[in-house]
């Protein structure tokens, strides 16, 4: 079971503050004590808290390297993305690729991990990650199949309504990328615990470093 992120949170600010589902430290704990006879149900969801902590720890990173390179520049800092960075969850851990400090990492996981249970809920959403990717395809997918539908037949109109289909598709997909995220394929790390961070080989034979987290029930 993974989920892909392909690069850094693009600009600064409150993205998702969460307001309308408050995370709470002992909600997926109690939910496991609860239905922990649901087959799969802590991978999964151990799976939502790590996608949260890699998408936090790779936008820490590209704050911490846009942060370096304004200071050797002696420019004010501003964030921005930092995209040489990737990271694919599991619900081991995370992986990460690019061209990355190891001492660096270590402090941006462990940064992103506090940051985010004090309340910085933002940091765990990604706007390029794979969850919006899908959900543009599923609207442009279903846009364009409606279209074919219910429009004329005729070359022109089936056109038109192809243009406007991929349009409004592509206008709604970040908004609602972004809520599927916040509500379904991400979740705050209340349990995580950083394990191990180690240079290592994917299983597709790519060079990456890799976050391994555990498991613990809020105290």
């Amino acid at each position: 079971m993974k989920t892909m992120t392909n690069s850094a949170f693009a600009e600064g600010g409150n993205f998702a503050n969460f307001d309308f589902f408050q995370p709470q430290a002992d909600r997926d704990s109690q939910l496991l004590k609860q239905l922990g006879f649901i087959p799969g149900l802590k991978e999964v969801l151990m799976l939502r808290q790590v996608h949260a902590l890699e998408h936090a720890t790779v936008w820490i990173l590209s704050d911490l390297e846009q942060k370096r390179q304004n200071q050797e520049a002696d420019i004010p800092a501003n964030l921005n993305d930092n995209e040489t960075i990737g990271g694919m969850s599991t619900e081991k851990g995370f992986y990460l690729y690019g061209e990355i400090n190891s001492l660096k990492l270590k402090r941006a996981v462990c940064l992103a991990l506090n940051r985010l249970k004090q309340g910085e809920w933002d940091l765990a959403i990604h706007p390029r990650c794979g969850t919006n990717i899908s959900v543009a395809m599923l609207l442009t997918t279903g846009a364009i199949l409606t279209t074919y539908l219910f429009l004329p037949r005729d070359p022109l109109g089936q056109l038109l309504g192809l243009g406007c289909a991929t349009t409004v598709a592509s206008w709604l997909a970040p908004d609602i990328g972004t809520s599927v995220q916040k509500y379904f394929t991400t979740a705050i790390p209340f349990n995580l615990k950083i394990r191990e961070i180690a240079e290592t080989v994917d299983n597709l034979g790519r060079t990456a470093h890799f976050v391994s987290l555990q498991w613990q029930n809020s105290q």
